[in-house]
């Protein structure tokens, strides 16, 4: 199988900032919500795209 040292390493990442929290998802999300907060670039909310629909062709 074909390995990807850079999805390796953004794994092991994601697994060691996991354990720093038991792998508690609430905790994760609490973590993650302080540092938005606490960073100095303003974070926006895009509204949802609409979906681009294609026109119907015969026999589908």
């Amino acid at each position: 199988m074909w390995n990807d040292e850079i999805v390796e390493e953004t794994r092991k990442v994601r697994d060691e900032y996991a354990a720093r929290f038991n792998y508690d998802l609430a905790a994760i999300y609490k973590d993650l919500k302080e540092q938005q907060n606490r960073a100095e670039h303003k974070v926006v909310s895009l509204p949802p795209k609409k979906p681009v629909l294609l026109p119907q062709t015969k026999g589908s």
